[in-house]
């Protein structure tokens, strides 16, 4: 691959998958959209009980370890948790947002018979100190124009979902033509599946099957605790996971944002594995790369399947990106980087 396509392909995926809401246990319509790309690419997938979209690969030599590939498709968003009399909404976060995060913005509600539109409401600031701050999800209302009535027979109820509206959600690029930034709201997880269908992509294209036996997992639920990757290695129990999604930029975190991805080597559930960490550091210095390392305060698919003891040994790697779980900012070239460490990887 020449040095700007990977960014790209990946790009390109990643639009797509972006403009399909899919707030935790509603991913059935991005799922979809997954399965045709990798149709139109040319192979087979599958989608299992849990909801999680496999593609598999038999591998070219049977005694290397069974390896799962995984991201997921589940957006952070927010959760009905009641309704008032004049129709408002009041929500809870649904996966790692917070107030200030989401702002005052439009939303869409995904009710059982119907999407609606609404706008999130903090309160007013002409008002006393401490009043209608908007900092807590107690004090943010939904305010969607409807009746208790017509949010019913639009199936809106005590448990729907909210994400914001595509429009303004990205990807958008800019800066220095020469380096440029990538925004949106989020890339957590989809960033990662777009990077799966272009390793699928380049699969196809160049014949080169994955050296062991592998799956690739677009996977459900991880926002709300790995909930389809848990069942996925429940079932089939892999040797190696390897979660391939953003490692976020934390206070005091070493990690720079200049088109290296980094892997986790510690975060709250779990030490990851150490010979696999040094595996994709050498796979990305064979993709002209470096890989960056880092602790983190949060988990990932691979932790959390770990921890469950679900697999044996994990990996978590992919891009670098500042304000995560919000408007989210990358380096356009960690998206070609990200994918050619994975190939490297993989296929190499």
């Amino acid at each position: 691959m020449t040095q700007n396509l990977p960014n790209q392909i990946v790009l390109d995926h990643f639009s797509d998958l972006l403009a399909i809401p899919s707030p935790s246990g509603y991913e059935s319509k991005v799922a979809k959209l997954v399965q045709q790309k990798i149709a139109d690419i040319g192979f087979q997938s599958e989608i299992d009980p849990a909801g999680n979209v496999l593609v598999r690969f038999p591998g070219q030599d049977p005694t290397l370890p069974l390896t799962y590939y995984a991201s997921h498709m589940d957006e952070i968003g927010m959760v009905v948790t009641g309704i008032e009399g004049d129709g408002k909404l009041t929500v809870e976060r649904h996966g790692g947002l917070f107030p200030f995060k989401i702002g005052e913005r439009p939303v869409i509600v995904l009710g059982d018979q119907e999407d609606i539109f609404g706008i999130v409401s903090m309160g007013s600031t002409h008002s006393a100190p401490g009043e209608g701050s908007g900092h807590s999800w107690g004090s943010v209302r939904i305010n969607t124009g409807l009746t208790p009535s017509q949010l019913q027979d639009a199936g809106v109820r005590v448990g729907s979902p909210l994400v914001p509206t595509r429009e303004g959600c990205g990807p958008t690029v800019f800066g220095d033509p020469a380096d440029p930034l990538v925004a949106a709201w989020t890339f957590d997880d989809k960033l990662g599946c777009a990077v799966l269908l272009a390793t699928l992509d380049h699969i196809k294209q160049s014949g080169k099957m994955p050296k062991g036996a592998t799956v690739i997992a677009f996977t459900v639920k991880e926002e709300i605790g790995g909930l389809g990757a848990k069942a996925l290695c429940g079932r089939e129990r892999p040797e190696v996971f390897i979660a391939i999604d953003g490692q976020p930029i934390t206070p005091n975190s070493p990690l720079a944002l200049d088109g290296r991805p980094a892997t986790v080597t510690k975060d709250r559930l779990a030490a990851y594995d150490t010979q696999l960490i040094q595996d994709i550091i050498v796979a990305a210095k064979s993709a002209g790369t470096e890989m960056q390392t880092v602790v983190l305060p949060s988990a990932s698919d691979a932790s959390l399947v770990y921890a469950a003891g679900l697999a044996d040994r994990v990996l978590c790697f992919g891009q670098v990106r500042e304000n995560s779980h919000g408007y989210e900012v990358a380096r356009l070239n960690v998206f070609g980087n990200t994918l050619n460490t994975l190939l490297a990887y993989m296929l190499e």
